[in-house]
């Protein structure tokens, strides 16, 4: 008799893990489309090649941009942020965060290792902030799916945040606050690699090494963008064909404070990522949703998305922690009031 407490033969895990991935979710959708309402079928399928086939150029833009950036190793220029002033460091930061080609756990090194040399957490708070809201390739996605007043109004918020939060955070540590902030930290175990060259590279073609990382970060990158694009644009189809628009309009529509809050706070633990997010609020934005609540959503829902939070929550204890997840959403709030009065 089988050894039913034995874990799952490898194959078996390979496999299960094929099976979690958006493709499997999108063929889930549109089989259950297919079964509950035929008719429909064909309408959702159009919408969904139609949208992504117009945010197509912007996709290969963004991953041409992203695999030139890691090619070249481009990211240190971001420690260069961190020299000199404090005040100095936080203008930087928070323009450089939205400029940096990390990935999710590429970050935590390097700010381990700034907040170890000694980079005050002002400084490194901007980053924190500004970073997970805004890089090259979520840009020209959301302006693909939003149009460019939106995605440079969310760059604008991007920056400010950092701004915000890093001022913030020097306000507070004068009077004593986030003393130590760092916990006990060990470096894990990351996939994506880093360049180590002191200066960037940037003919990297006249490398081997430098063309392979091209190639790989333009076909892995290429390769997430197209599986939950083709995700987000799905279940904008979904949305925009079964949830009526006056269900939208009364939650997060019209003017005022509370849409805007209620959105933010609803951001939080609905937000999926930054590729996926533009074409959604397309869709509800359609339904009646306010672009004031819809950029409060993306940014609460930027700074509070899992890889953002176990990053922070991997290297600052709960104070730090706290005041990260209150001035993000803070600012969110503050950036849809004032982008719906523009």
């Amino acid at each position: 008799m089988a050894d039913l407490t034995q874990s799952p033969r490898p194959g078996r895990r390979i496999r299960l893990q094929h099976l979690k991935t958006p493709w499997t979710l999108i063929v889930l959708i549109l089989l259950a489309v297919l079964a509950l309402d035929p008719g429909n079928f064909e309408t959702v399928i159009r919408f969904a090649i139609g949208a992504l086939a117009n945010t197509a150029p912007y996709i290969l833009f963004a991953v041409l941009l992203l695999a030139y950036l890691k090619a070249t190793g481009a990211e240190v220029l971001v420690a260069k942020a961190f020299e000199g002033r404090e005040t100095r460091m936080i203008l930087l930061a928070a323009v450089f965060g939205g400029l940096a080609p990390f990935c999710s756990c590429e970050v935590i090194p390097f700010i381990a290792g700034l907040l170890a040399l000694g980079a005050p957490l002002s400084a490194v708070m901007a980053f924190w902030l500004s970073s997970p809201l805004i890089d090259p390739p979520t840009l020209l996605i959301t302006a693909g799916a939003l149009g460019w007043p939106f995605a440079i109004g969310k760059a604008v918020a991007a920056v400010a945040l950092g701004l915000f939060g890093g001022f913030a955070i020097k306000a507070l540590m004068r009077s004593g606050a986030f003393a130590q902030p760092l916990r006990t930290y060990t470096p894990p175990g990351c996939g994506c690699g880093s360049n180590k060259a002191e200066t960037p590279v940037w003919q990297f073609w006249q490398t081997a090494e430098r063309r392979s990382r091209f190639r790989l970060e333009f076909a892995t990158n290429g390769l997430f963008l197209l599986k939950w694009l083709s995700l987000a644009y799905v279940l904008e189809a979904l949305l925009v064909s079964y949830v009526p628009a006056n269900l939208i309009a009364q939650v997060v529509g019209g003017e005022g404070v509370i849409p805007i809050a209620t959105a933010a706070l609803v951001g939080m633990p609905a937000y999926l990522n930054s590729y996926v997010a533009p074409p959604l609020l397309a869709g509800l934005m359609e339904q009646g949703m306010s672009a004031g609540a819809a950029m409060a959503f993306m940014i609460a829902g930027a700074v509070s998305s899992i890889p953002a939070m176990a990053a922070v929550w991997s290297l600052v204890k709960p104070r730090v922690f706290a005041a990260y997840l209150g001035l993000g959403v803070l600012g969110a709030v503050l950036a849809g009031i004032l982008f719906q009065m523009v």
